[in-house]
């Protein structure tokens, strides 16, 4: 017969691995959110500036050059500091052994089931994405589709100004700026967007009235 102390134990360490896992999940979930809002301004800054740097650096130079020079960079710190510590093992006569011994015995292995389930998660927005793709080349909803080719007209525009890497410098910069600014001023920005919306829908509405009844937008009933 079961120990009823050992029973409730295990009950007890099963809800703390629980709730640290929980815990950890929702500490992964929203630390992009946090970065992006500067709650912890130095890994924000960082973050931010690593990646401005690296798209500078993809503007400037080819994707191998870029990529051939962070791993040179990272393979002549690593040898440095073996070096180093070797030399200082030989002077000290002491034998504390590899330098990187402790992140080298570290399993860097992909599990499969972590695998399988970001696997699953990207198959379901890649599911997502083509279903609505679906709807809107085949006009499903006329009002939708031109909503969609409007926005590919304006992007012609914006794709003959700016080439790729310059609006993922713009991006980057939106990214880390804007979030700070809305929390700043949620008030007066939320008022202007109710506006801005309320006028969208009015015209949208307007055109719907002037399309023939075939072709107006089939509600939910």
């Amino acid at each position: 017969m079961a120990d009823p102390t050992n029973q409730s134990s295990q009950i007890s360490s099963s809800h703390g691995l629980n709730d640290g896992h929980s815990a950890a999940s929702k500490d992964s979930k929203f630390s992009v959110i946090d970065l992006v809002h500067w709650r912890d301004p130095k890994k924000s800054g960082v973050v931010f500036g690593v990646s401005l740097l690296l798209l500078l650096s993809l503007a400037a130079f080819s994707v191998i050059s870029v990529v051939s020079y962070l791993l040179l960079a990272l393979l002549c710190v690593t040898i440095s500091f073996r070096i180093y510590k070797s030399v200082i093992q030989a002077v000290q006569k002491s034998n504390e052994g590899h330098p990187f011994k402790a992140l080298m015995e570290k399993d860097v292995t992909v599990p499969p089931e972590t695998f399988r389930k970001h696997v699953d998660v990207c198959l379901t927005h890649v599911n997502r994405v083509l279903k609505q793709m679906s709807r809107l080349f085949l006009v499903e909803d006329l009002v939708d589709s031109l909503k969609l080719a409007v926005v590919m007209w304006l992007l012609t525009y914006v794709g003959a100004v700016f080439n790729g890497i310059t609006i993922l410098i713009l991006a980057d910069i939106l990214l880390f700026s804007v979030p700070p600014i809305y929390e700043k001023n949620k008030t007066q920005i939320d008022r202007y967007i109710d506006i801005a919306r309320t006028q969208v829908n009015t015209t949208i509405a307007k055109l719907q009235e002037k399309l023939p009844g075939s072709l107006k937008r089939c509600k939910a009933e």
